[in-house]
């Protein structure tokens, strides 16, 4: 039984659901999930949690992700990227020079409204439901914040003019910046490419494809691909429990431990395997979510 992270670099026209329900066939394992959304037409990390694991899917997905995004200009689409329907071309001699000059009012704190085409819900309604109608419905904007947007010096592939580099926060769409920087700039712009580089504090240099993990599975090696759970908690310091304190942790009840400076904890027992996510107020340990089998 498969508990842990696999961290997959998903391939093009596959939906996340579709790496998940590969996975469980592979796994023999029902309970899985993935940490973050990728369009179809996205590739790069894509963290799946198996077993147990699949209660940190939460933390991951609200984590702050990193992405490689090509930008088309002078094309403006219904799904604010290349694979909907064009709405409008125009020709454009926009230089790097000008494109950077318009970057900085997208850093920081800013306002976002989501496109059409997402999952977002009104009135129980998914959005992209209703745009695939004709409809279009006004849409709040969300805060959201831009880490680090960056011209990269990479040449761009065919059909696509310029590479940026977004790292950014949950809820961010990509290709709604695409747009957005294709308005200002006057000509209009498309996302024409998109790969996610960084995703709940893991990169690509961990990500394994699907056919890795298919070729390990026949070797009855594919559990040796699978992290442990506590490495979507790294950041976290580490306290080993005594046999008294896992018991109370085991039974939720709360830990007395003074001393400790406040904040979140991933909580080990003798056996150094993780037992929860916890959290102390100087002189408990509470518990905001546990990882052993019950």
């Amino acid at each position: 039984m498969a508990n842990g992270i696999l961290i997959i670099d998903k391939p093009q026209n596959w939906t996340s659901m579709d790496v998940c329900a590969k996975l469980r066939g592979i796994f023999h394992e029902k309970r899985v999930g993935h940490g973050g959304t990728l369009d179809p037409m996205a590739t790069g990390v894509l963290p799946i949690f198996l077993g147990r694991a699949t209660r940190a899917v939460e933390f991951a997905s609200n984590a702050d992700k990193e992405y490689i995004a090509g930008l088309k200009l002078g094309l403006t689409t219904n799904t604010q990227d290349i694979t909907g329907q064009v709405l409008e071309e125009r020709p454009t001699s926009v230089t790097r020079e000008m494109l950077q000059a318009v970057l900085p009012r997208f850093q920081g704190a800013i306002l976002q409204v989501p496109p059409m085409y997402s999952a977002i819900k009104r009135n129980g309604k998914k959005l992209y439901e209703l745009a695939r109608k004709g409809q279009e419905v006004e849409r709040p904007p969300r805060p959201i914040h831009i880490h680090q947007l960056e011209v990269l010096d990479t040449t761009p592939p065919e059909g696509t003019d310029f590479l940026l580099r977004v790292a950014c926060s949950k809820g961010t769409y990509v290709r709604t910046l695409c747009h957005d920087v294709g308005q200002v700039l006057g000509c209009g712009g498309t996302m024409s490419s998109l790969r996610r580089t960084k995703a709940a504090g893991f990169s690509l240099a961990e990500a394994v494809t699907l056919e890795t993990v298919q070729s390990a599975a026949a070797q009855g090696e594919a559990d040796s691909l699978v992290l442990p759970v506590d490495s979507c908690f790294s950041t976290f310091p580490a306290l080993s429990l005594t046999d008294n304190q896992e018991r109370r942790l085991r039974n939720g009840a709360p830990v007395m431990i003074s001393g400790l400076t406040a904040g979140e904890y991933r909580a080990y027992g003798q056996s150094q395997t993780l037992l929860a996510l916890c959290r102390s107020d100087g002189a408990t340990l509470h518990t905001i979510k546990s990882f052993f089998e019950v």
